[in-house]
């Protein structure tokens, strides 16, 4: 198997060309890394021609090697990008899919340009304006429009990396010993959170919450839609790390956006942007839509995938709070 390795810029040039992504006269200049990614090992290839993103997915979780992830993940999000290429509107937010090589767990698409993700939210200092939310909400509006099924079926069902997600997002956190003491993020945080990981009714809904992101359903999904997969380009914002895509419910997506509003304390205002711009919201169930966002929030403040919050534990301490009203009421 060949793997990936930024100090082997020969050995990877001879591996690109043998797959003709790469022209036998074309020469790497320099490899460098993208951006801080959690699950996979990704390099921007950067010849005297063009640069390009080569992204493996390996056995494990590239941040945490010590998580065991599935390994096929990326060659689902491959069958991602060539499923939305067809459609003009998704595929202007996201990056073209240049090749796959499902042997090797390796894909290459194209290369966005010099980006910064929307993780700057989380400092509070800056705020998502009113078009950036539009545009936002454009994409998901079009994913889960043009790809609807009416019926149910085994495409894009992911379900090995939503087992791995169903774990830290509806589990792992509300485990009263896992492993993860929370005063190692900010003290006290530990004491705070066992209020909600003893709380046997909370727990059931989340449960239940749970055996709904494993259902199957007729929409496709981003799956991680969260200020990590939005760039901010100098051509409008991007869409990336799809992976965890999947034919579910639309709640999902939309949950996961509306949570990291509140995590970031964007303004009230903003969430009314995204009922009035999301074009079936009347449709949703909210009981569910609520339910995804509560957890969203909980899971960020609780669990391992601990955000670049600039908080203080009386601002948890209110947000999970409300978290859990979202959830049981």
């Amino acid at each position: 198997m060949f793997i990936l390795n930024a100090n082997e810029p020969n050995e990877l040039a001879t591996y690109l060309q043998k797959q003709q992504w790469l022209g036998l006269d074309e020469k790497i200049l320099s490899l460098t890394k993208p951006g801080e990614g959690n699950m996979n090992y990704v390099l921007r290839v950067t010849t005297e021609h063009r640069t390009f993103i080569v992204k493996q997915s390996r056995a494990y979780v590239e941040k945490y090697p010590q998580v065991a992830a599935p390994e096929k993940r990326v060659v689902t999000e491959g069958a991602f990008y060539k499923k939305i290429s067809s459609e003009k509107t998704v595929q202007k937010f996201m990056p073209k899919l240049i090749g796959l090589d499902v042997e090797n767990n390796i894909m290459v698409i194209e290369d966005l340009g010099n980006s910064n993700d929307f993780t700057l939210l989380y400092d509070e200092k800056h705020h998502l304006n009113e078009l950036e939310l539009i545009e936002l909400i454009a994409y998901l509006n079009r994913l889960h429009s043009a790809f609807q099924k009416a019926v149910i079926d085994e495409e894009l069902a992911n379900l090995d990396l939503r087992k791995l997600n169903h774990e830290h997002i509806f589990q792992y956190p509300f485990m009263e010993e896992n492993g993860f003491n929370l005063n190692s993020v900010q003290n006290g945080l530990q004491e705070l959170a066992l209020a909600y990981k003893n709380n046997k009714e909370l727990k059931k809904q989340i449960s239940t919450l749970g055996l709904l992101y494993l259902s199957k359903g007729n929409y496709l999904l981003h799956g991680d839609y969260y200020p990590g997969s939005w760039l901010k380009t100098a051509d409008g914002i991007k869409i990336i790390d799809p992976e965890f895509c999947y034919y579910g419910l639309r709640e999902f997506d939309l949950g996961v956006l509306l949570a990291h509003l509140y995590l970031t304390r964007q303004d009230d205002d903003l969430i009314q942007v995204v009922k009035r711009e999301y074009k079936v919201y009347s449709e949703l169930d909210l009981k569910i839509l609520n339910g995804f966002i509560g957890v969203e929030i909980m899971r960020r403040l609780i669990g391992l995938a601990q955000l670049p919050l600039q908080m203080d534990l009386d601002a948890k301490k209110e947000l999970l709070s409300f978290a859990k009203t979202l959830i049981l009421n």
